[in-house]
């Protein structure tokens, strides 16, 4: 397969990084609009639609002028009508134009992004791996695999949202260091929550989605029906209807109803951090996790299993870690939370020292801005 400008890898994946991306490359910018482009709503309720709506604030209060399209809900399974309106989109935009595109979607995009490499100044934002997402079958990974890898390398840079997920692109994807940009997500200050709650409190924030771990949250917590405490799962049901439908039945069979409340997503979340005692959620794996750094802010001690970028999130100081499905080891580290106040003092206090050095959005926003910038040079 030949790939626009003729650059061709040894594997036969279309890869513009071979291509000079300056000084020889001068296709002329129209404007200075960046266009960010994003499948289904943009006030959908997950981390990474929330890292696009911010950026896409704190850009424009920079001064970008940034133009959003939205493309299928469908992604990253996208049937050959989405894939076609997705290519009309993205033909649609000028010559030389500065792009950011969602990796739910950018994932699956690899044969538009090959034939738009040269034209467009394609700017990928990875939020973490699609082939990483549990409950895909083998043949699925891989797919997801092959078409992300055609497709980043398509890209002029890879935006990603911490080093875990910089070094899984190096790694794992054959991406040049010097392609892949870190721009962690940013928090807003919070008040301390007051931890004072009787019975504790327990908050998770996660969309309930198989990679989150909440049935294994749930596992964990009856052991421990004994203890006085409340739970409350937020987070949005509709995007895996059957896997919460699943978790439902799970806490009832487990007569967990009365403990274990599936609240679904809310409007603000600040109500929640400020309610709660302690923050739990074992993901399978998280790019980021930007729900760990909101309970640092609140200051409250976190349970978390030790996979992708949570650790680089959450200090050893404000949190226990469990390995990935461990049941036994999150039930024990519960118990410990619950029953040990000295535990959760010290662990609240280190959650607050941790909140003082999160990013804020600015910040993110100027390291973006700094990379667009960098790209619009002739």
């Amino acid at each position: 397969m030949e790939c626009p400008g003729g650059y061709l890898t040894v594997s036969g994946r279309c890869n513009s990084n071979y291509a000079p991306l300056s000084g020889t490359d001068q296709t002329p910018l129209r404007n200075d609009t960046l266009y960010f482009l994003y499948p289904g709503q943009l006030d959908t309720q997950t981390g990474g639609y929330h890292y696009d709506r911010r950026l896409i604030r704190e850009l424009q209060r920079l001064g970008l002028n940034v133009e959003t399209r939205s493309l299928s809900a469908q992604f990253p399974f996208p049937d050959a009508r989405a894939l076609e309106d997705a290519r009309k989109v993205f033909a649609a935009l000028p010559d030389g134009a500065a792009v950011i595109v969602d990796g739910l979607a950018f994932g699956v995009l690899d044969e538009v992004a090959c034939a738009e490499a040269q034209r467009l100044r394609l700017i990928a934002l990875c939020h973490h791996p699609l082939a990483l997402e549990s409950g895909l079958d083998p043949v699925q990974q891989q797919r997801f695999q092959v078409s992300e890898q055609r497709a980043l390398h398509a890209a002029r840079r890879v935006l990603v949202t911490s080093e875990h997920t910089r070094e899984t692109v190096l790694t794992q994807f054959a991406v040049p260091a010097d392609q892949v940009i870190v721009a962690r997500p940013g928090t807003d200050p919070s008040d301390f929550a007051p931890c004072d709650g009787n019975p504790l409190r327990l908050l998770t924030v996660a969309t309930l989605t198989r990679r989150k771990a909440h049935d294994v949250l749930t596992d964990a917590l009856a052991p421990l029906a004994d203890l006085p405490w409340q739970a409350r799962f937020v987070g949005g049901r509709d995007f895996d209807p059957a896997w919460s439908e699943q978790l439902q039945g799970q806490v009832n069979r487990l007569h967990l109803q009365d403990r274990i409340t599936l609240v679904g997503a809310v409007d603000e979340l600040a109500p929640e951090f400020q309610n709660a005692d302690l923050f739990v959620l074992p993901s399978r794996y998280e790019g980021y996790g930007m729900v760990f750094a909101e309970a640092l802010a609140a200051g409250l001690p976190v349970v978390a299993a030790r996979a992708g970028a949570v650790p680089d999130v959450v200090p050893e100081s404000a949190g226990l870690f469990v390995q990935p499905d461990d049941t036994t080891a999150l039930t024990s580290a519960l118990h410990r939370l619950l029953t040990q106040a000295s535990l959760r003092r010290r662990l609240q206090a280190g959650a607050r020292q941790a909140a003082a050095h999160l990013p804020t959005w600015a910040d993110t926003a100027r390291r973006v801005s700094s990379l667009i910038e960098d790209l619009q040079q002739p």
